[in-house]
């Protein structure tokens, strides 16, 4: 059956954004226009499509790749049962990761193995999908990251590449000490981030035991007002979800042998 002239306009349409999409002139919808059958436009449409739909996988591949994380992790099965949400955060708008365009950072704190690293891998994944520059570090490899480019005069560059982010995924903060010169470097990048983009922090770590892990009282206190006064605190509280389902929880206990 023959395209009506509505569905014609449609496809044509259609046509435009795609190019647009993959910055090719706005010629080719008036050579639709001219000179162009209906099944002409329909397969040059599709054609458009699948070209999009591929540009755009390996676009977010590249994102995934780039991010650096450990491995992938979604919410599907993921327990929110031991997750107490702020007033201002409900799981809905979490799981929309409206938070990266508000530039809104996110504190998930409670002990190990409660699922905050799964979460912030997952939120991550999520920012991918939608086109949003993400990179994952453990804190320890960040400051090390950090220390290795300031002796080979790199410094600069990287803050840069970290500054053109949309997201910043610190995981295990607090787990180990950082020296002076680490806390510097780590406190200089949450500065730069101030309502840039966004964080997400993992940490066992109460905010009041911050300066003792980053050796400067006043520089701790200075990262803290800046994570929360655009931030959320979600708080993770229950059983570690390894030892839960550790492997020698689940086997029958040993029984002594007679002899």
């Amino acid at each position: 059956m023959l395209a009506t002239p509505r569905t014609r306009e449609d496809a044509r349409n259609d046509i435009a954004d795609c190019c647009k999409t993959l910055y090719l002139s706005s010629n080719v919808r008036q050579l639709c226009e001219t000179q162009a059958t209906p099944k002409q436009e329909e397969f040059l449409l599709q054609v458009l499509q699948e070209e999009t739909a591929q540009r755009e996988k390996k676009r977010i591949a590249r994102l995934l790749s780039r991010a650096g994380f450990p491995t992938l992790k979604s919410f599907d099965d993921y327990d929110f049962q031991a997750v107490q949400f702020p007033p201002a955060l409900s799981r809905k708008a979490l799981m929309k990761v409206d938070f990266i365009a508000e530039k809104k950072n996110l504190v998930l704190y409670g002990p190990v193995g409660t699922g905050k690293t799964h979460m912030a891998i997952a939120l991550g994944l999520k920012a991918c999908e939608m086109g949003l520059k993400t990179r994952f570090y453990s804190v320890t490899s960040l400051v090390l990251k950090l220390g290795e480019a300031w002796k080979n005069g790199t410094l600069e560059r990287l803050v840069r590449d970290l500054h053109g982010l949309d997201l910043l995924i610190l995981d295990e903060w607090g787990y180990v000490p950082v020296d002076k010169d680490g806390s510097q470097l780590l406190f200089r990048i949450v500065a730069d981030s101030y309502e840039q983009k966004s964080l997400i922090l993992t940490t066992n770590l109460e905010f009041s035991k911050w300066g003792s892990i980053f050796t400067d009282e006043q520089m701790a206190a200075a990262m803290i007002d800046r994570l929360v006064h655009h931030g959320h605190l979600l708080i993770f509280d229950g059983e570690s979800y390894r030892m839960k389902h550790a492997l020698m929880r689940q086997t029958h206990a040993i029984q002594p042998q007679n002899g």
